[in-house]
C-alpha cells in the first residue's frame, strides 16, 4: 500500500493514523529510504502523537536513542553508519527489541536485513527528485501476518482522511 503526503500537514495526519493503530504489544518498524527522504521526520511525528517529550533526533552517530512516555518502551536505531561489520556489534540488541511490548523504529533497514525479524512492517519513504516540494511517498509492506491487520487499519483510516 502507498501514501501520498503532500505537506507536513499531511504527514503529521498519517503519524496521527499510524499512532493510532500501533498494536497493543507493540510493533517492530523498518524504515527504509534515502537520506531527506523524511525516515526521521516520520518516526518524530509518531512518537509525539504517542506522547514522548524528548527532544526526537536522528541517532546516526549513537545507533540507538530509547524514549518514554508511550504506553510501552520505544527504541529508534539507525543502521547507517554501522554497514556490514559494524551491524555484528548491535544483533543482540536488534533482537531484544524485536520481542512483544515494545516499539522499535530502525532506519536505514537495509544495512540490517539478515538481522531483521521476520515479522515487521517494512515502510519505504521516497520523494520525486523532480518535485522539489514536500510531496512524500510512504510505501507499507506488512512482513508477516501480525501486520496485515496493522496496514488494513492504515489504509481504511487514510482513505477516510483523504490521504489515499
Amino acid at each position: 500500500m502507498k501514501i501520498k503526503t503532500d505537506s507536513i500537514d499531511d504527514t503529521k495526519k498519517l503519524a496521527e493514523i499510524f499512532s493510532a493503530n500501533i498494536p497493543e504489544n507493540g510493533a517492530f518498524v523498518s524504515l527504509f529510504g534515502d537520506i531527506g527522504a523524511g525516515k526521521t521526520a516520520f518516526t518524530r511525528l509518531v512518537l509525539k502523537e504517542l506522547g514522548v517529550v524528548e527532544k526526537v533526533t536522528s541517532p546516526s552517530f549513537v545507533i540507538l536513542n530509547e524514549y518514554k512516555g508511550a504506553k510501552f518502551p520505544i527504541y529508534h536505531f539507525d543502521l547507517y553508519r554501522l554497514e556490514n561489520e559494524g551491524l555484528e556489534t548491535i544483533k543482540e540488541e536488534l533482537r531484544e527489541y524485536s520481542k512483544e511490548n515494545v516499539l522499535t523504529f530502525v532506519e536505514w533497514a537495509d544495512f540490517g536485513t539478515g538481522e531483521l525479524p521476520y515479522n515487521r512492517l517494512n515502510i519505504k519513504v521516497f520523494y520525486d527528485e523532480a518535485e522539489f516540494n514536500d510531496t512524500r511517498y510512504y510505501e507499507f509492506e506488512p512482513i508477516g501476518l501480525q501486520y496485515n491487520e496493522f496496514v488494513e487499519k492504515i489504509k481504511f483510516q487514510a482513505e477516510m482522511k483523504g490521504l489515499l
